[in-house]
């Protein structure tokens, strides 16, 4: 049986799985959390070594499953969960909260979760910001690397990368339609490799599936178009064992599209890119975390 293929973690001298077990599916309702518990278990054991997560996901269900799932296999993971509070004081509580729900003493990557809103960097880095307890938790070693995450307009994350931060990752958008509409692989994937950061790809799928249920693309192709990309890893919903054999399978057989391939991939995805109606979240709130807009002061009523 082949192995998971890896890739540098940016600058870092880590190295991770090319794909990336996402924690806000593994966390849903749906999902029975004892199966969601052996799904985890099993993805280690099949050599994914790379888990995605976030203080908000599930009201704190996803962290406590992936806790579970993590006794006796932390050393075999690279574990990343990301904070929403934009304040010191709230993002200190959240790593704690975090910490204790991951049933660990550390986080590998600690992330900013959704600056999706034009002053969430100035939010982050005013004094008494969200920043500080970032660099604290480097000095005190719960966090072994800082990054920062968005789906919703690049420049968001170009001004995030434009304060004087030792950023080590970014999370964004990588998927072929983004490349014909608000494209954050053509705006902050260049910059990212310029400057040896991680790039961690999601919505490969759309984030809801409706890439391959509405718009009729293929699982296979999507996932090998965002992998043919300069990013260190792409995270991936998984909510089955089916799923996650489906995508352990892609990884293992992994072969970079050529540049002609994702350029006809491209062409042919053009005319339902274009407007982005299913790149829903950068288009709608479908997928804004309610409590990101809560902070914001955004009414309940504009939600959906």
């Amino acid at each position: 049986m082949s192995s998971i293929p890896t890739r540098p973690f940016g600058k870092t001298g880590v190295h991770v799985s090319i794909i990336c077990v996402g924690g806000g599916h593994i966390g849903r309702k749906e999902v029975d959390a004892d199966l969601a518990v052996r799904i985890l278990e099993a993805a280690v054991d099949q050599g994914i070594t790379f888990f995605d997560n976030a203080w908000e996901y599930n009201d704190g269900e996803s962290e406590k499953r992936m806790g579970r799932a993590l006794r006796g296999k932390r050393d075999k993971v690279f574990l990343m969960t990301k904070v929403c509070s934009r304040d010191r004081r709230g993002a200190e509580r959240e790593l704690e909260e975090s910490l204790r729900r991951l049933q660990t003493d550390h986080v590998d990557l600690w992330q900013f979760h959704e600056v999706n809103y034009a002053n969430d960097p100035e939010w982050i880095f005013a004094p008494g910001g969200a920043a500080e307890a970032a660099h604290a938790a480097l000095k005190s070693g719960k966090a072994r690397f800082i990054g920062c995450t968005g789906h919703k307009e690049p420049g968001y994350l170009l001004e995030m990368l434009r304060q004087d931060f030792p950023w080590a990752a970014v999370q964004l958008p990588v998927n072929v339609l983004d490349a014909s509409f608000r494209s954050f692989q053509k705006q902050v994937l260049p910059e990212l490799e310029r400057r040896g950061i991680a790039a961690l790809g999601m919505k490969s799928l759309g984030g809801d599936g409706q890439f391959v249920t509405r718009a009729g693309l293929s699982v296979e192709e999507c996932r090998r178009y965002a992998l043919s990309q300069p990013i260190t890893s792409l995270v991936t919903g998984i909510m089955s064992m089916e799923q996650l054999e489906q995508d352990v399978r892609i990884a293992r057989n992994f072969r970079p599209m050529s540049a002609e391939e994702q350029a006809e991939f491209v062409r042919r995805t053009r005319e339902i890119a274009g407007d982005g109606r299913h790149e829903w979240f950068k288009t709608t709130p479908y997928f804004d975390s309610k409590f990101h807009r809560d902070q914001h002061g955004f009414p309940e009523a504009l939600v959906r």
